[in-house]
């Protein structure tokens, strides 16, 4: 029984650090809430304002007065759940996501005619889903916090009138925490043990870009995000009352190695007159990377130990795109109103979708607004609401029970951003 008890614990500790990959691979849009209003259509073309840093490191060179652009996107998410089964029963809530807020902050500075400098501050990727007492899908995923920040500092180049090119490397920290309750087999369903995975690490990676302007209506832009590779270190905690005598009781070193994945965006932005822009892009992203996860685990102890050192887990995700077209009316000197639509491809397959990251293909309806009372200052302003197709979770597991459900899933985004040109 003791050995049994151990075994589960260590396999249920080392899933849990499985789902912190699944967690971090999680990626977030919001690094402008200027292209938030036009659903991110255009984003590597655009070239507005200072969050071109991200957009497009190229697009600097169209940065003419040295500026800052700071804000923040507050996400406010609702779920429910349909037609839940699970062995050991439980609650289905839903509304496991708390509103959380995206902060982002750029600076640029043309050098000279050729020459531009920026920097930037924003988030890439992450998660949170935290989850009521007795979530009937515990065992699958309770709670689940994963951050990944970046600083970029950037430099770009105009080579003509035509062509500019933009490079920055990124500086990335990845932190996060994730629970899951572990079935007492003395009592299933009840007096449930806890896993909390605990990890963090910085890496390094970069984003380049190229911006072509045809003339002076129209301009592509392509840029390029590239992988980073993490190396994440922390430990596993097991604790309570499901553990027998406590003996599967304590805390482990643990490490895995991530791939967060590159992606190509590609956009084209063409003024249609002075009063209308129109914008459409497309991103890729190769989420295919995430084939397997590999824990390592150290300080494990007991005759499973070795067995237990290297764990392999399936993943099999697949590539995505997403594609956005969106509009802009300069209502007037001072006011520019903005809209667009997306679609974004969930990279999960069925077969693997978990409570943690419970969501499939999405689509996007964007507004937006641009106040600008002198020459100085912007105020950007931007609505998203975002629906979920049904996403379908059917998980079974000798040591988990199963749990199945369907979650309909749906957000809605606020932004808010200011730009100052000195």
């Amino acid at each position: 029984m003791v050995s049994r008890v151990f075994k589960t614990t260590l396999a249920l500790a080392v899933s849990a650090a499985s789902s912190y990959s699944l967690a971090a691979g999680f990626a977030i849009n919001e690094q402008s809430v200027s292209s938030m209003g036009t659903a991110f259509a255009g984003r590597s073309s655009s070239a507005d304002d200072a969050t071109t840093v991200f957009g497009n490191p190229a697009g600097m060179a169209r940065i003419k007065r040295e500026q800052v652009s700071a804000g923040a996107a507050l996400i406010f998410a609702k779920t429910d759940i349909d037609d839940a089964r699970g062995t050991f029963g439980g609650s289905n809530d839903g509304d496991m996501v708390p509103t959380v807020g995206v902060p982002m902050g750029y600076y640029v500075k043309p050098l000279d005619d050729k020459w531009a400098f920026g920097l930037g501050v924003y988030v890439p990727f992450g998660l949170i889903t935290d989850y009521e007492s007795g979530f009937a899908g515990r065992y699958y995923g309770d709670r689940s916090e994963v951050r990944v920040i970046t600083l970029q500092p950037t430099v770009s180049y105009r080579i003509n009138d035509q062509l500019s090119v933009g490079f920055g490397p990124t500086i990335n920290r990845i932190d996060g925490e994730l629970t899951s309750a572990v079935l007492n087999p003395l009592s299933p369903g009840r007096n449930d043990g806890k896993v909390k995975v605990k990890g963090d690490d910085i890496a390094l990676g970069f984003n380049a870009g190229v911006l072509f302007e045809l003339d002076p209506r129209t301009r592509f832009g392509l840029t390029y995000h590239s992988k980073v590779d993490y190396t994440l270190k922390g430990d596993t905690t097991v604790s309570g009352s499901g553990f027998v005598l406590g003996s599967s009781a304590g805390k482990y070193d643990a490490s895995l190695d991530l791939e967060t994945p590159e992606s190509v965006d590609f956009s084209v932005t063409h003024d249609l007159n002075d009063a209308w822009t129109l914008y459409a892009g497309s991103t890729w992203t190769r989420w295919s990377r995430l084939e397997e996860i590999k824990v390592e685990n150290k300080g494990v102890g007991g005759l499973l130990g070795p067995t237990l050192s290297t764990i392999t887990e399936e993943q099999d995700w697949r590539d995505t795109w997403s594609y956005a077209v969106g509009a802009a009316y300069k209502l007037n000197r001072q006011w520019t109103l903005r809209a667009g639509l997306a679609y974004d491809q969930s990279p999960a397959r069925n077969e693997f979708r978990s409570p943690r990251i419970p969501t499939d293909d999405r689509k996007i309806l964007s507004l937006g607004a641009a106040w600008s009372p002198n020459d100085d200052m912007t105020i950007d302003v931007a609505y998203s609401y975002l629906k979920e197709d049904d996403a379908k979770i059917d998980q079974s597991s000798p040591i988990k029970g199963s749990y199945s459900a369907t979650y309909k899933n749906s957000a809605h985004g606020l932004g808010a951003q200011v730009t100052y040109r000195f």
